[in-house]
């Protein structure tokens, strides 16, 4: 029995010796692969994130924003699940609305949605769409009336630039002439200011953050057209919802579900997301260093100084949602086919 003791003794007092474990993530780097060019909004809330979010993290890791623009972040995205390694070093930010290429059955993609491990968005969002004041359109009656359409800019089919009037045009009989390829917003604004193009559609966060937005208000250089939430934004408390439009235009039931699906992104915002096949407790990990972030108060204070909205969604919350607008059925899709021309 003496023996037993001293064993156990001798074990507790070497265990006791042993250095405590060192966090996975102590000296490592994680990348934010971001699918959009440098100085776009997505881009600088990865930036905001990274400054802030490695002290959340046990190890305190160095966190870097490596931008992977094209193709409306699919190549991001596709890099992200395929390529990155699945050890926890990699995270995402592409357009919440690329679930529709895979809807579509795009053979560009090559992820699966609801397989990302959903990290977490700093905001919800809905949108809008401006019109260069000069332009001969100022209410959706003068675009469902007009001979030659406006032309809008857009990074690609998957993104919010090019769905927004593709769905006007499905429940609203409104036609636009859209031009694809830009490789981000900003340069689609510059094309709006030179005159190539006459409006884009994207987010009312974005259009109230930051410049060129703040200047062509005060210019009158815009004017928005149509927002996408059920209520009508205090900032743009003049400017009707699709929700209201398709009340007064009386689109039927069909077209309203449609608007439902695509409109779904807005609860996705700006996802933060990490590859398929990461251990669990890292995806843990990852989860509570974002939520934690979200409620730093020097993280607080950058974003309040910046002037951007703040509204997260938890990863659970993202993931749950990912899942659920990933698998649509037939007629959905159908219909989502003919909006986005395919």
């Amino acid at each position: 029995m003496k023996t037993i003791v001293l064993a156990l003794l001798f074990a507790l007092v070497w265990s006791s010796d042993l250095p405590a474990q060192t966090p996975f993530y102590e000296g490592k780097t994680i990348r934010i692969v971001v699918g959009v060019p440098a100085g776009d909004l997505y881009d600088l809330w990865a930036r905001i994130i990274a400054n802030h979010m490695p002290k959340h993290i046990p190890g305190n890791p160095n966190i870097i924003v490596q931008n992977m623009p094209g193709a409306g972040t699919m190549i991001a995205a596709n890099y992200v699940y395929n390529v990155a390694k699945p050890d926890g070093l990699t995270l995402g930010i592409f357009l919440p609305s690329l679930y529709f290429e895979q809807l579509l059955g795009r053979k560009e993609v090559q992820f699966d949605w609801a397989k990302f491990n959903w990290i977490g968005s700093p905001v919800r969002v809905e949108r809008q769409m401006y019109m260069r004041a000069d332009a001969p359109y100022k209410t959706i009656e003068d675009i469902r009336k007009a001979s030659v359409p406006p032309k809008c800019g857009a990074t690609g089919t998957g993104s919010p630039e090019y769905f927004i009037p593709k769905l006007m045009e499905e429940t609203l009989g409104t036609t636009f002439a859209m031009v694809t390829g830009y490789p981000g917003g900003q340069e689609i604004d510059l094309a709006v200011e030179r005159g190539e193009i006459q409006c884009r559609a994207f987010t009312i966060e974005a259009f109230f953050g930051r410049e060129p937005f703040h200047t062509w208000r005060k210019k009158g250089f815009v004017r928005n057209i149509v927002q996408t939430g059920h209520k009508r934004d205090p900032r743009l408390a003049d400017v009707p919802t699709v929700h209201e439009l398709m009340d007064q235009y009386k689109t039927p039931e069909s077209g309203r579900r449609l608007a439902t699906v695509i409109l779904a992104t807005g609860s996705l915002g700006r996802p933060m997301v990490a590859n398929p096949g990461i251990p669990a407790e890292r995806t843990k990990i990852l989860r509570e260093a974002f939520a934690k972030t979200m409620g730093d108060p020097e993280f607080l204070a950058e974003v309040k100084k910046r002037k951007y909205e703040l509204d997260p969604v938890t990863g659970e919350e993202l993931q749950a949602l990912a899942t659920e607008v990933a698998t649509q059925p037939p007629e959905v899709i159908d219909r989502m086919k003919k909006l986005l021309g395919k």
